[in-house]
């Protein structure tokens, strides 16, 4: 499914083949996001992926930037996370030595010109106000911080409005000297190339770029004694919350088992939660489930927005939920179907260049491993129900519980009483 190469300065080169195709998409992965930031630096990360697209000596302004990709039909972007720092491209076959070109150039010769860096800091205030705003964004920030109270990863991706006001230029240039090293990034690329083709161009155009020491993300404190509840009154129709358990970590060798949990409990409308609370109680328009992994945690969440007076006997039936899992083995006929489901979504994936270079550059980055899309299968053919169970019993447990909520609402120690499991 992929080859790797690794250059004489340490860069990780990895890609996919994929003849059927028309495209090429480059993605350039490295070790950097909000888990590595000491709290005055909250937010540099995603500041200096905006900064990326505003400038270089060769294209002076995101319009010059914008227009390379636009005339030639491609896609551009970029993304910060709590672990990785992405910039991806996406062209027709035959523009790859533009698109790569274009994307080395705004990851190593970024002006970070002090003009733009203001108007940008602007525009990230503005996106910080807007997700406070937003009641589903702002609970989804709320849940972390309960989870990892006082630390980075329990921290806003974008940091904080008082952070981002102090970021200096220097800096982002400190920043980028101590991240930013052949070492700690991986290239990946999927599409109709070869990977000779692929390694001849990546090291033309990076083979100079100088090596150095990564610095660390900080680790996650995972201690939680007792449930823990957050809630932040708002005027607003409906009351939104996310119920949430600390979870697995990304190497863990249970997490495929959370995966198909996770797939039971909230994925789709046949979810046991969807038919539950929305079909059955009527309760909420949308609910669902999530798993997130990071590299020394993780969490199982569960979001819906209802009616306040509706709030309790909503968490009442999530709990009860989690609850079932604990106690009842899942059907084979529901089994059968959460293994399928997650295995074709898997497949279906595989199918997108972008999906493709995804998989196998984010897992040589975050894991220096790559597993095949059949090894994952194979490994979720062995599940069994008693290891749902199992997993289930030992993640879903009273004393993980947290819970955030945003709106109306002001009867905690009613909730408290229902946090049990």
């Amino acid at each position: 499914m992929y080859e790797k190469t690794v250059l004489d300065n340490g860069l990780r080169v990895v890609s996919s083949t994929m003849p059927h195709t028309r495209s090429v998409c480059i993605t350039i992965f490295v070790g950097a996001g909000s888990r590595y930031e000491p709290d005055d630096e909250a937010g540099i990360s995603h500041f200096l992926e905006h900064l990326c697209f505003k400038g270089t000596a060769r294209r002076p302004s995101s319009k010059d930037i914008s227009e390379t990709i636009d005339g030639i039909g491609g896609l551009l972007n970029g993304g910060t996370d709590k672990e990785l720092m992405v910039y991806w491209v996406k062209v027709a076959r035959h523009h790859f030595p533009l698109a790569l070109d274009l994307l080395v150039d705004m990851l190593r010769n970024s002006k970070l010109d002090p003009v733009e860096m203001e108007n940008e800091r602007r525009v990230i205030i503005e996106e910080l106000n807007m997700c406070v705003d937003s009641p589903q964004t702002r609970v989804d920030q709320l849940i972390d911080d309960l989870l990892w109270p006082g630390q980075p990863l329990g921290r806003d991706v974008a940091g904080t409005k008082e952070t981002v006001s102090t970021i200096t230029r220097d800096m982002m240039v400190d920043y980028i000297s101590k991240h930013f090293v052949p070492g700690n990034a991986v290239v990946g690329i999927a599409g109709n190339i070869s990977h000779e083709e692929v390694v001849s161009a990546v090291d033309a155009f990076l083979g100079d770029w100088a090596d150095g020491p990564a610095a660390q993300w900080y680790p996650a404190h995972n201690e939680q004694h007792e449930p823990r509840l957050k809630v932040e009154r708002r005027k607003t129709e409906q009351v939104n919350f996310c119920l949430a358990v600390r979870g697995l970590s990304q190497t863990h060798p249970d997490r495929y088992i959370l995966n198909l949990i996770n797939l039971v409990l909230g994925e789709g409308m046949s979810s046991r939660l969807f038919l539950e609370i929305r079909e059955r109680l009527g309760l909420a328009y949308d609910v669902h489930s999530m798993v997130t992994f990071f590299h020394d945690s993780g969490s199982l969440n569960v979001c819906a927005g209802v009616a306040p007076k509706m709030v309790e006997d909503t968490v009442a039936a999530v709990v009860g939920e989690l609850a079932k899992m604990k106690d009842t083995l899942v059907s084979n006929a529901e089994f059968t179907k959460a293994k399928e489901q997650g295995k074709g979504r898997l497949l279906l994936r595989m199918e997108d260049t972008r999906n493709v270079v995804g998989w196998v550059g984010g897992q040589e980055l975050l894991t220096n491993h790559i597993r095949t899309v059949d090894d994952v299968i194979s490994t979720v053919d062995a599940i069994t129900p008693e290891d749902l169970q199992r997993v289930a019993r030992d993640v879903f447990r009273t004393e993980r519980l947290s819970l955030a909520l945003v709106g109306p609402y002001s009867r905690e120690s009613r909730l408290k009483r229902i946090l049990k499991l």
